[in-house]
């Protein structure tokens, strides 16, 4: 599977997203390494088996075997910290936020590759999931280690294409069945 053979399956009232697609992942300046983990981080995080089956053989050719499991593992445990710091900052009562989470997050600590990159496929994880707290924490570690916003933004950009992609395939998928 490819990219062109995912643009391919967009309908053509989404002419949009697939201009989208071919511009935040094949036209991107982001590094390879970067790229690819946001690109599987965020497919896994869209939930759509046709996103992921799609772009893991193209992520998994351009990623090193640690930073595949890296990125794969960022969408694991933001998927898990997206819910939990989500919901605690939702709550009215803030004394949940003087509670010990009691939730074991050590990949963050040792995710095996660059914490930026880490860190950058958590922000865009955090993007799909809405998770305001972790967008927050994400992108404070990204500007304090040098990243401008326009490469950060990059990473939401394409947390954007991939979730709209995997909803419209998604739903036309259902209305073949």
């Amino acid at each position: 599977m490819s990219l062109d053979s995912l643009k391919a399956r967009i309908p053509d009232y989404a002419k949009d997203l697939k201009l989208n697609l071919g511009s935040v992942i094949g036209n991107s300046d982001l590094p390879a390494q970067q790229l690819w983990g946001t690109v599987l981080s965020t497919a896994i995080a869209s939930r759509s088996p046709i996103m992921l089956r799609e772009l893991e053989p193209e992520a998994k050719a351009n990623l090193s075997p640690e930073a595949y499991q890296a990125a794969k593992a960022a969408a694991a445990v933001m998927a898990m910290n997206n819910v939990f710091y989500r919901t605690r900052h939702l709550l009215s009562d803030h004394e949940y936020g003087n509670l010990r989470a009691g939730l074991r997050m050590n990949v963050i600590g040792n995710p095996g590759v660059d914490k930026v990159d880490f860190e950058y496929w958590s922000f865009a994880v955090s993007a799909i999931n809405g998770c305001g707290m972790c967008l927050d924490s994400h992108e404070q570690v990204l500007r304090k280690a040098g990243l401008e916003r326009e490469v950060i933004q990059e990473a939401f950009k394409i947390a954007a294409v991939i979730q709209a992609v995997a909803a419209t395939l998604d739903a036309e998928a259902a209305l073949a069945e």
